[in-house]
């Protein structure tokens, strides 16, 4: 009896074996002799793990290292349980991006669907992510100079440093979060930091995070599993802010993002629901982290902190005391904007984007086979020695006089019709609170906790920091 199950089993499996080679790996080597050069590891997992595995973020890390020099910056590999081709070139990135749709199609792994939701913007695709980007585009553009939004931001960073006063220690990266926390789900939701259902949706954010970020596996109990959860909670906590802002219970809270979708007809309830998630997601995470690259760079250059306290001086020294910042003041911010720009490019928050080839394209001397994974690896063209001078250095001041920023070069909101729609407002966030950082305090950072890319990055210890205050009263 056992040894008969024991052959069925063997049978069985070998059977599978040979439908795999036959559907999967017989139609990838018939394009193998066109494909780029590399090398495909281990059956089925391929490799993914050497690939993902953790390193500096101002770093290529050791795959890519081995792979560039072995073959080239375009290489074949098998990540994510498809052959992939991997782009650490900058025209081929650029080519990627600007073919959406037309050659390549976003094709982000089926768990994170699973945790984001099938309507986010961030998975979907076509004319479903063009009317969510729209929308998007659409909000950006009439916020991001309100008046109302402005003060908001800089009036959640005056509490935030207002809370340092009688510290002399504080982890950069919760209070980071707590910023960017507080100011998306006021602009979104119009909820302030005091309110219950803003408690409720932060600690439910956590854990979203925290899953968002773990091996994807539904097994009741594990991270992914209550990321899932707790996303079906944040959804019934929008929908039940919904149903109140349309019967009018709350009829107080204008001018935020829920507002304007209250009006718009052409998304389903899911599609608004994802789009608050999405605006969280985007306002809350990678604006705390680039905040916490740009503190976390600047205290490595003395001179370019100098030279940003100086901006920011003088910008101070035109208005009256209690005057708050403008959208004016934030245009004057220019060196500030080359202090963001060289953050994200040394920091690399964003390593790389999923991609798919929809049919076969002859890029140069090499072939991408239709149905194949695409990842455009931005980190490895922002660390290219050939494309910027002493690239593993923090230099601010390689940004002066650049005719724009968005460029083959430099893509750490992505491009083409993907390009990140808030990327804008997460400068201004980060631009408005160093106004009141390099005024108000001196800071050094306690330890060694460089950002690590998982390959989503995170600071391990949380970034901790030794503040002084530098006046005896705020600004305001």
């Amino acid at each position: 009896m056992v040894a008969g199950l024991f052959s069925v089993v063997l049978v069985g499996l070998i059977v599978l074996f040979l439908g795999l080679i036959f559907t999967h790996f017989l139609p990838l080597l018939l394009k193998l002799g066109h494909a780029p050069r590399g090398s495909f590891g281990w059956p089925l997992v391929g490799e993914t793990l050497s690939f993902l595995k953790p390193h500096a973020s101002n770093t290529l890390g050791s795959f890519l290292q081995d792979h560039c020099s072995r073959y080239g910056k375009v290489f074949k590999s098998h990540l994510f349980c498809y052959p992939t081709v991997v782009s650490c070139d900058q025209e081929l990135n650029n080519f990627i991006l600007q073919n959406e749709e037309k050659l390549f199609q976003c094709s982000y792994p089926k768990p994170i669907h699973g945790i984001l939701g099938k309507s986010s913007m961030l998975v979907v695709v076509g004319d479903t992510h063009k009317r969510l980007r729209n929308l998007a585009l659409t909000l950006v553009t009439t916020t991001k100079s309100k008046p109302d939004y402005i003060n908001d931001i800089e009036k959640t960073a005056i509490q935030i440093m207002d809370s340092w006063k009688d510290k002399t220690q504080v982890i950069f990266c919760e209070e980071a979060r707590k910023f960017t926390f507080n100011v998306i789900v006021k602009q979104v939701l119009g909820l302030d930091p005091d309110e219950p259902q803003t408690a409720k949706i932060l600690e439910d954010f956590l854990t979203f995070m925290k899953g968002l970020i773990s091996f994807p596996v539904y097994i009741p109990g594990t991270p992914y599993a209550r990321a899932v959860q707790a996303r079906s909670r944040i959804s019934s906590t929008v929908k039940a802010i919904v149903e109140e802002r349309r019967s009018g219970g709350n009829c107080k809270k204008k001018g935020d993002f829920l507002e304007i979708l209250l009006s718009v007809n052409s998304l389903s309830e899911d599609e608004k629901v994802s789009f608050v998630l999405d605006s969280l997601l985007g306002g809350y995470e990678t604006t705390s982290l680039l905040m916490a690259m740009t503190v976390q760079f600047l205290g490595q250059s003395p001179p370019a902190l100098e030279q940003l306290k100086s901006e920011h001086q003088n910008i101070r020294s035109i208005k009256l005391k209690n005057e708050y910042l403008n959208w004016e003041d934030y245009k004057k911010m220019e060196f500030t904007q080359h202090v963001i720009n060289e953050a994200l490019r040394c920091g690399n928050i964003v390593k790389f984007v999923h991609r798919k080839a929809l049919k076969d394209v002859r890029f140069k001397d090499y072939l991408i086979p239709s149905g194949w994974k695409v990842l455009p690896v931005f980190s490895a063209v922002h660390l290219d020695p050939s494309l910027h001078g002493s690239a593993l250095q923090f230099h601010p001041w390689r940004w002066e006089n650049q005719s724009q920023t968005t460029c083959k070069k430099f893509a750490p909101f992505g491009g083409g019709p993907r390009f990140c729609p808030g990327s804008e407002l997460a400068k201004v966030e980060t631009a408005f609170f160093l106004h009141h950082l390099v005024l108000s305090f001196r800071w050094s950072t306690q330890g060694v906790d460089p950002p690590i890319a998982y390959p989503y990055v995170e600071f391990p210890n949380g970034m901790p920091l030794k503040v002084e205050p530098i006046l005896s009263q705020s600004l305001f």
